[in-house]
């Protein structure tokens, strides 16, 4: 009895509100760069963080929204990508170092259908000496902060 009142305590603690969607999807250019410079996987991995950034951020704020479409617009690594290095040996994936980001755009939808202004949130890294120290490290700090300004945009 007394797990029971804890789980149903528990429950209600929970912040209610997350999005019931979240569609991750790559503008034309960006999946150019990906079929052809960075490699596809690459594109998966960073849909999954700004998903998760989105989670996050929307159960933190309590936000209540239907879906959300997001588009990738561009995205550059702080790191070479493993496709990177081969297709070009001179790349190396530990000490090869560029400034990173990522540029993005959402609409976000209510239970109604009714469709928001687009949002659109571009970082990337501007002083090489604070590049990221993976891959995609300066992609997930924009993804992270796009994640948390959309959700107080719709606050």
């Amino acid at each position: 009895m007394k797990h029971l009142l804890a789980a149903v305590l528990l429950t209600g603690l929970a912040p209610a509100a997350m999005a019931a969607e979240i569609n991750v999807s790559y503008g034309p250019e960006f999946t150019e760069k990906l079929t052809d410079e960075y490699g596809v996987k690459e594109g998966d991995y960073l849909a999954d963080r700004v998903r998760k950034d989105l989670q996050r951020e929307l159960a933190r704020t309590g936000v209540n929204i239907d879906r959300i479409d997001v588009t990738i617009l561009d995205a550059k690594p702080s790191r070479p990508t493993f496709k990177q290095a081969g297709d070009m040996p001179g790349l190396d994936v530990h000490r090869s170092v560029s400034v990173g980001g990522m540029k993005l755009s959402a609409v976000t939808y209510d239970a109604s259908g009714k469709a928001s202004e687009p949002f659109e949130y571009k970082w990337f890294e501007n002083d090489i000496r604070q590049a990221g120290l993976t891959t995609w490290q300066d992609a997930r700090r924009a993804s992270s902060r796009f994640a948390s300004r959309l959700a107080k945009e719709v606050d």
